[in-house]
Formats: C-alpha cells, sequence, structure tokens
C-alpha cells in the first residue's frame, strides 16, 4: 500500500495536538518560576556566593550544631511510611574472608525517604498534578524517579539560618497544636529575639518543642502540630526566603486553619514559589545558647530522581 502523505501530516499534526495538552494543562494551577522556565532549584538561586561570604561573618565561636534527629523503625512518620535497617556480613558465611580474616559489615534501608529529619524537594507537592515551575506531572513523574526537579539538583547551600523561638513567644513549650505562624506572630517573636530581619536566600527555622515528644507521645505528635500558616507562608515568600523548616513532621499547623485546603501551606512553599521545607530539624540546643543566627550547611545525598532526602544539616555560630 502507497503512504498517504496527507493522512501522514494529519495523524503527526494530531499527535502534536495530544501533546501540547500534556503540556500545558487546562487549569490555572501554573506558577512560572521567576528564574525562568528552565529553572530547578527555586529561591536556592538566592543563595549566591555572594550571601555565603556574608553568611559565614556568621561564624563567631565556631560551635556546630547537627540539626537532624536519629531515623530508626521506631520514628514516627506520615502514614504509611515506615522505615527498617538490615545489617549483614555477605559472602561470610563460612567465617571470615582470605589470609588475612577480613570481616565486615553492609546495610541495607528498606523504607521511605520521608521520615525522620528530611528535605522536602520541589518535586514531592503540587497543586492538580502541577508542581513547581508549571511542571506536569505525567511529562516529569515515572515509577524509577523525577525527570525534574529530582534531589541530585539541589546545589550546595551554605547560608544564613534563623531560628525562630515560638515556645517563648507563645510561653508554653511545647506550642499546643494547632497554634498558626502568621506575620503578626512571626514578626513578633523576632522582635523577641532581636533579629531585625529575613532576607532572601535565609533559612528560616521555628523552635515548637513538638520533637520532645517522639518516643514519648507518639500519637499525639503524630495527630497535629503547631506550625506556619497559610498568611505566614505567603509572608515568608514575600522575603525570598530560600528554606523554611521546624521542628515538627510537616511544618505547618495542625489541623489546618478555617478554610485552608489539604496541605496548603506545602503548595504556597513548594509549588507557587519555590521555597525548600525542611522537617524534623532539631534546634533545641541552639535555642538553648541563643543562637538566633548561625551559618547553614546541607548538601543532601544526589540519589537521581528523588523527591525528599533524609539529611543532617550542620548550624555554625
Amino acid at each position: 500500500m502507497t503512504p498517504n502523505p496527507d493522512r501522514k501530516k494529519g495523524c503527526l499534526a494530531a499527535l502534536a495536538l495530544i501533546a501540547s495538552f500534556i503540556a500545558a494543562p487546562a487549569h490555572a494551577d501554573c506558577f512560572p518560576s521567576k528564574f525562568g522556565p528552565d529553572d530547578q532549584i527555586g529561591n536556592l538561586n538566592y543563595v549566591t556566593p555572594e550571601k555565603t561570604r556574608e553568611a559565614s561573618k556568621l561564624i563567631k565561636t565556631g560551635k556546630s550544631y547537627r540539626l537532624g534527629i536519629e531515623t530508626n523503625k521506631n520514628t514516627p512518620a506520615y502514614a504509611p511510611r515506615t522505615f527498617e535497617l538490615t545489617v549483614v556480613q555477605p559472602g561470610q558465611e563460612n567465617g571470615p574472608i582470605g589470609p588475612t580474616r577480613t570481616s565486615y559489615n553492609d546495610d541495607i534501608i528498606n523504607g521511605w525517604v520521608g521520615i525522620g529529619s528530611q528535605l522536602d524537594g520541589l518535586g514531592h507537592l503540587g497543586i492538580n498534578n502541577v508542581y513547581y515551575n508549571c511542571n506536569y506531572a505525567p511529562n516529569f513523574v515515572q515509577k524509577d524517579g523525577l525527570r525534574r526537579l529530582g534531589i541530585e539538583t539541589v546545589p550546595a547551600i551554605a547560608t544564613r539560618a534563623v531560628v525562630l523561638d515560638m515556645t517563648a513567644y507563645f510561653g508554653m513549650n511545647p506550642v499546643k497544636e494547632g497554634t498558626a505562624f502568621n506575620r503578626e506572630q512571626i514578626e513578633g517573636a523576632m522582635k523577641n529575639q532581636g533579629i531585625k530581619s529575613i532576607d532572601k536566600g535565609d533559612v528560616v527555622l521555628f523552635y515548637t518543642g513538638w520533637s520532645k515528644l517522639i518516643g514519648k507521645d507518639d500519637a499525639r505528635y503524630g495527630a497535629g502540630e503547631p506550625g506556619l500558616g497559610i498568611d505566614g507562608a505567603h509572608y515568608l515568600a514575600s522575603l525570598g526566603v530560600a528554606m523554611v523548616g521546624s521542628d515538627s513532621w510537616a511544618v505547618e499547623v495542625l489541623p489546618a486553619e478555617p478554610n485552608a485546603g489539604a496541605f496548603e501551606v506545602h503548595q504556597i512553599l513548594l509549588a507557587m514559589n519555590g521555597i525548600y521545607i525542611l522537617e524534623n530539624m532539631n534546634t533545641e540546643e541552639m535555642v538553648k545558647d541563643k543562637a538566633w543566627e548561625a551559618f547553614f550547611t546541607l548538601g543532601p545525598s544526589r540519589i537521581t530522581g528523588a523527591v525528599q532526602a533524609i539529611i543532617n544539616p550542620i548550624a555554625i555560630r
């Protein structure tokens, strides 16, 4: 049979039309990046060499703080996430190996990445299947990894961290679940601590006392939390922060504010503004030392296509 050129052109045109529908979903949930159509790192663009040099001036004593909590099979997590570590001694069924009797241990992790101290990447949560910088799920989400917005794209991070002690502001430790941090509360905590400003490229970390419930009242820990409210999320976004974290499992207030959507603060930070989320950050020692400003550094594991990362950031005072 002789091919029909017109029919072939018609098929190609139809395929192009279908592709255009996939590439540009017909809804208003797309928020283009201010850094351009190819941007995959969001507000981490504000962490410039100049920003890093300025942040390094905050190092006065050299004291370092590890901000990650321990992660194990008992760490409470958002259902259905679980975590299991298995230690093995491969090839040693008959004892140590070789004439020098070498022995070694390896380990296998079988679990979810979103457990314990974690980084939520920009491919983690979207709005109606549209993620940061108008990336539509069918175009980049695959079972074997994200084709865009994966954790491997996260650059080396070295910037200023600001710690806000919400237990002192509210006069309770831990702060009660359902307590929202909006602009009024954020600026109030800053004033109490003598923090003059929150700037572009900063990391903002809320201390609420919530992580102290882990292992003592896991049911309460997972049922709700104090955290960032909708107005507070928009406010921090207007300041150009790079990351927002807390010593809680979701960072945002739960139960949510009246009329708020499901994890709407996540949507505002990740999908709309390219602001990364840091969950279960251990800032208790920093609060004890009143280390309200510090040099912050993080280099998450570069697992290609990963959505999240288990992390242990370091702050240096």
